[in-house]
């Protein structure tokens, strides 16, 4: 079966849906919504994508977007390094690590402004 280049196919190999790119000989050619290295599938074995399937694909890739390059982070100041030696430092250094570690952006968010907060207090920059 022939597809148009653009159409949303489930590919149940990988479990994921795809956007249809191209043939390269016996494969198809699928790109992740959203963006992403392309990946080569049994055309046989594809089908086109579910509603729910299509929904799911585009939710992942806004998120993605959301926590990678998405226009709201663009300005903002990168997160604070600790200091050296510092204890205080570390330990904040070590709350944000747990927070990343458990995807709880807020939680990492806090530890920022605290870790920043604790730099202007107890390490200021020279004038």
């Amino acid at each position: 079966m022939q597809h148009e280049p653009g159409t949303l196919l489930y590919d149940p190999a990988t479990d994921m849906v795809g956007e249809y790119r191209d043939s390269s000989g016996p494969y198809a050619m699928l790109r992740p919504v959203g963006g992403g290295r392309e990946w080569q599938a049994d055309p046989a074995a594809l089908r086109p994508a579910t509603d729910r399937e299509r929904l799911r694909a585009n939710v992942r890739a806004a998120n993605k977007l959301a926590r990678t390059d998405g226009p709201f982070m663009v300005g903002l100041p990168r997160p604070p390094q600790p200091v050296p030696d510092c204890a205080e430092c570390e330990e904040l250094e070590t709350l944000r690590e747990a927070a990343r570690a458990e995807h709880d952006y807020s939680a990492e968010t806090d530890a920022n402004v605290l870790l920043r907060r604790h730099q202007q207090q107890a390490h200021p920059l020279p004038l």
